[in-house]
């Protein structure tokens, strides 16, 4: 129906979205197994996508031979979770230990593709271009077919579904939040796989079982798989929201202090630590924002260090006072007591405290700094 072909769409969608931000971890990270085998997974699972639509199904199997796409559509599932495994295989082996693990488990992998090629070959040339649904499971080869391809998923899916719950218990956020997700997308896959071998074995020995079971374990297998790639991208995205919510928040307090930096940055400017004018890259980077920003509050405190002791004589004359000046009657003075400064008017030595933070760090030193400079 419309909402299957919608869900289909969304799910090409997905895979090739997470296919290419994998892609790019591993331009950077060219040696990593574990980044290795997550980009390998998906790039089967995208795969395996256009040879499973009807267009795609179509233009295979008119080019190469009926039956072709089916195969070639269920070969990229089984090394989608084939990859999927070899994940957890480099997670807890070292190097060479699961180098040959994973050598290992490609026997299995083989002879599960060499067996559902053997009964593809051996099904009837009017029977190959079936869908699950719509298959006669009476043909040997038909059912050979499914429950060998159904059997590997169900071991593959099942261990990494193990392995994936045994890691979620020990992780922490945001890691937990994906490895819970990818659990549930596995339960559902391994669930899924469950039926259809129950349901294949029941029609190749004659029995019928009713549609609504068959398209319920389609609509499984379908839900899941978005899930399980949304699983594999929420922490690495959620850590990025993180970031740029960081990112907004500097570059919107650096704006914020720009009145307090300039009024101070023309009297003192030898307190600047870069006199140089960043690219528009580094304006607009996480890192070159990052950098403004501590810049812009090191130089607003040093240079209220500096000016304190003006600040204190223009305040001492209003109201004689010693201790911290506030942050109210800091903006109130300060332009008179730069300019003061700037004439060459004497002055104590000794800095008088000026809007002190509540807190021992940088964050809370910066927040006062931008309420003087909201005042000022």
């Amino acid at each position: 129906g419309v909402a299957l072909t919608v869900l289909s769409a969304l799910l090409g969608v997905v895979l090739l979205l997470a296919l290419v931000w994998n892609i790019a971890r591993l331009v950077t990270s060219p040696t990593d197994k574990l980044i290795q085998a997550v980009s390998f997974c998906l790039l089967c699972a995208t795969l395996s996508f256009p040879v499973g639509t009807r267009g795609g199904a179509g233009f295979v199997d008119a080019l190469i031979g009926e039956g072709t796409a089916k195969l070639l559509q269920n070969a990229f599932l089984l090394g989608a979770v084939f990859f999927l495994k070899c994940f957890f295989i480099h997670s807890v082996s070292d190097r060479e230990t699961g180098r040959a693990r994973v050598r290992a488990e490609l026997v299995p992998l083989g002879i599960t593709i060499l067996v559902i090629t053997a009964a593809m070959a051996a099904t009837p040339q009017a029977e190959r271009s079936h869908t699950y649904a719509a298959a006669s499971m009476r043909a040997d080869g038909v059912a050979v077919f499914y429950l060998t391809a159904g059997l590997y998923l169900m071991y593959a899916l099942a261990v990494a579904l193990r392995w994936t719950v045994r890691y979620a218990r020990m992780s922490g956020r945001p890691l937990v939040t994906g490895l819970w997700l990818i659990a549930g997308a596995l339960t559902a896959m391994v669930s899924a796989a469950a039926v259809r071998e129950v349901l294949t074995l029941v029609r190749w020995l004659g029995g019928e079982v009713p549609r609504p079971a068959i398209l319920g374990a389609k609509l499984l297998l379908d839900l899941a798989i978005p899930l399980f790639v949304i699983g594999v991208l929420y922490p690495a995205s959620a850590t990025r929201w993180a970031s740029l919510r960081l990112w907004w928040h500097h570059r919107r307090v650096y704006r914020r202090l720009a009145p307090l930096w300039t009024a101070l940055n023309q009297v003192f400017p030898e307190d600047a630590l870069h006199r140089g004018h960043p690219s528009w890259r580094d304006s607009l980077s996480l890192r070159g924002v990052h950098r403004r920003y501590y810049r812009r509050a090191i130089e607003c405190r040093d240079g209220l260090v500096r000016i304190s002791p003006h600040l204190a004589l223009l305040e001492a004359e209003e109201h004689p006072s010693t201790g911290e000046l506030a942050i109210e009657s800091t903006a109130r003075h300060l332009r008179a007591a730069l300019a003061a400064y700037a004439a060459g008017e004497p002055a104590p030595s000794q800095a008088v405290p000026i809007a002190l933070p509540h807190g021992d760090s940088l964050e809370d030193d910066v927040r006062q700094l931008a309420l003087l400079a909201d005042a000022l």
